[in-house]
């Protein structure tokens, strides 16, 4: 039964930064793709974004292991 819950914290856990990470490339390239000239401070703010979502998915990967 831990071994279930543990999955299921991660698979629902991990649902939300993917779908996120996933919107933050495409709006970022669409932005790059509008306004090139744009893209060292968009890239900046992208990766940023992109590791404040993934952070989450780690924080679920670490309580699914606790349980």
């Amino acid at each position: 039964m831990v071994t279930f819950s543990g999955g299921i914290i991660i698979a629902i856990g991990a649902l939300g930064p993917a779908l996120g990470i996933g919107f933050i490339g495409a709006k970022a390239v669409e932005a790059i793709g509008r306004n090139p000239e744009a893209s060292g401070k968009i890239m900046v703010n992208m990766l940023i974004a992109m590791a404040f979502a993934e952070s989450i998915a780690i924080y679920c990967l670490i309580f699914a292991f606790m349980k």
